[in-house]
């Protein structure tokens, strides 16, 4: 699209990070990037500037693509959620996805279009509209909208962001702590509902923080913890293969692929990870753990340990006596059918001590 230049002129490859290394082998020249829009707002910008110092380069931003798309469209920015997806799964809009919602996704080319559309049908959400919008700003520029479930439009050129009108009868995950057990892959190895929501309540998830969740099981503690806010990390610990890979899965569906899995037993599994900000034991709780946790963990880790035998409790009882905290025990019944009528079946009660270093 430039016109004839006297200068030398490189084409930036895919993927985007294979061309660093020669942009920086060009230290000292007079050199341009050109970019399409904002490089600071899921542009090129980010991704180069920490590898330069500040007097080495100046950004000139152009409009983004967002807003061009909104400007296109009639939609409010500060209402519209914008992600960039080049490079990363289409399973990150699945904390977004509710009715009503409006979304701006910038997306690798046409066929990444396609797997968009299928990837909303198979969520319930086939009744949304897709603005399909190419090479805005330019003299290519176009727009075409089509529900997910008719799209079949295999001509879209590159770039191409696509607006994301919501609707259908997909299920939408709540906002409060406590997503339901049928929402993860699980063998029975699970923190339940009710009671990873009170564990939620008291990790008490910030943004930017760390979790370690050791004996993840399924993932649901770490996971919701990540959901709490797009800046949490979390590092899962689990020694079961099956259920290690089941944590990554559930957490690549649920829209959080960022989670870290370490393989392996606590406390050896622990050691080389960053310090961090709270810590959940809902598996392999013994006296060894605690120990090792309380000479490494930094002061104001907030600790949080489930116990269900009589073993744990007991254990959890005496750390409680020597570090404080609370200590709380939860028993929980529901209604089933007994006979021709119903009765209360009571849960094992769970004891949880929470603490902060």
């Amino acid at each position: 699209m430039l016109p004839q230049l006297s200068c030398q002129r490189l084409l930036w490859p895919a993927p985007f990070a294979d061309g660093i290394a020669p942009l920086l082998a060009l230290r000292g020249r007079r050199v341009v990037m050109l970019a399409s829009g904002d490089p600071f707002w899921f542009g090129a910008g980010s991704s180069v500037v920490r590898h330069l110092q500040t007097h080495e380069w100046r950004a000139l931003p152009a409009a983004s693509t967002f807003s061009l798309a909104a400007a296109r469209l009639g939609w409010p920015l500060e209402h519209v959620s914008c992600l960039g997806l080049h490079a990363s799964p289409l399973e990150r809009l699945r904390p977004l996805l509710s009715k009503g919602a409006h979304l701006l996704v910038l997306l690798r080319d046409g066929a990444a279009v396609a797997a968009l559309a299928r990837y909303l049908v198979d969520s319930g959400f086939g009744a949304t509209t897709l603005h399909v919008l190419e090479a805005l700003g330019g003299p290519r520029e176009r727009r075409r909208s089509v529900r997910a479930e008719q799209f079949a439009l295999d001509d879209v050129i590159h770039p191409v962001a696509v607006g994301v009108d919501v609707f259908g009868q997909g299920w939408s995950l709540p906002r409060s702590p406590g997503l339901p057990d049928e929402a993860f892959l699980h063998d029975g190895q699970i923190t339940k509902q009710r009671v990873r929501a009170l564990a939620l309540c008291a990790l008490a998830p910030r943004p930017g923080e760390l979790l370690w969740d050791i004996g993840a099981g399924s993932g649901s503690v770490s996971i919701e913890w990540l959901l709490a806010h797009p800046s949490c990390e979390a590092v899962g610990i689990e020694a079961d293969a099956s259920r290690a890979s089941r944590t990554l899965d559930n957490a690549r569906r649920l829209g959080v692929d960022r989670l870290r899995l370490v393989q392996g037993r606590a406390p050896q599994a622990l050691r080389g990870l960053a310090a961090p900000d709270a810590v959940f034991i809902g598996g392999g709780l013994c006296e060894s753990l605690l120990q090792d946790l309380w000479a490494t963990l930094p002061a104001g880790c907030r600790v949080v340990a489930h116990a269900v035998t009589l073993e744990s409790e007991a254990l959890l009882g005496a750390w409680h006596a020597r570090a404080g905290g609370s200590l709380l025990r939860v028993e929980l019944a529901e209604a089933a059918a007994l006979g021709t009528r119903r009765a209360w079946k009571a849960a094992y009660p769970i004891v949880q001590w929470s603490t902060t270093r």
